[in-house]
């Protein structure tokens, strides 16, 4: 593959972008601090706006590296961070990249990360050299599975047992689509 590293990609309403140290109080309040988001997830929400910011310094440090993708989701209306998507895991030999993400309340249902996923699959199909994307949910995070499907991944397999969460050993909803099966949107 041909990494890039986290570069600025616009959607209509989004800005995508990497975090800065700034980003910290937003990040806090709008996502990382709030247990009804992380539910599903294998962080616990932040119980301090200094936890989120020495997760943010992680992440800046690790921009260095080529192969790091971690994106801020930024509408262009209200102008700051209300979740992340990123490559969570990759297999070079395969081609094959992980994808996770997740957004604030406030904005969930309202087609941001639906739109973050569409552009963050088109720069790593189109620049990266991608050839498998996949990502997964819990079968009880529903949203998510829609984010996948509106987004062209096909479910693959339920993994039983095989993942855990804030919620403990989870079953899992494997979803992939191919580079050649994308259709560019």
């Amino acid at each position: 593959m041909n990494h890039t590293g986290t570069v600025v990609l616009e959607t209509p309403r989004l800005i995508l972008r990497p975090f800065v140290i700034d980003d910290a109080p937003a990040a806090y309040r709008n996502w990382c601090s709030d247990p009804e988001v992380t539910r599903f997830l294998r962080w616990p929400a932040h119980s301090s706006e200094q936890i989120t910011r020495m997760v943010l310094e992680s992440w800046i440090a690790d921009y260095a590296r080529a192969d790091f993708y971690q994106w801020a989701i930024v509408p262009k209306e209200p102008g700051e961070p209300v979740g992340t998507i990123s490559v969570v895991d990759q297999e070079e030999r395969a081609a094959k990249m992980h994808i996770g993400y997740c957004i604030g309340r406030p904005w969930q249902n309202k087609g941001y990360t639906t739109e973050a996923l569409r552009a963050v699959m088109a720069h790593l199909f189109t620049q990266v050299g991608a050839g498998r994307i996949e990502s997964q949910h819990d079968p009880e995070n529903i949203a998510s599975g829609r984010v996948m499907l509106k987004c062209g991944l096909h479910k693959e397999a339920l993994l039983r047992k095989a993942d855990w969460s804030n919620r403990g050993i989870v079953d899992a909803c494997l979803h992939a689509i191919l580079r050649e099966e994308w259709a560019g949107e």
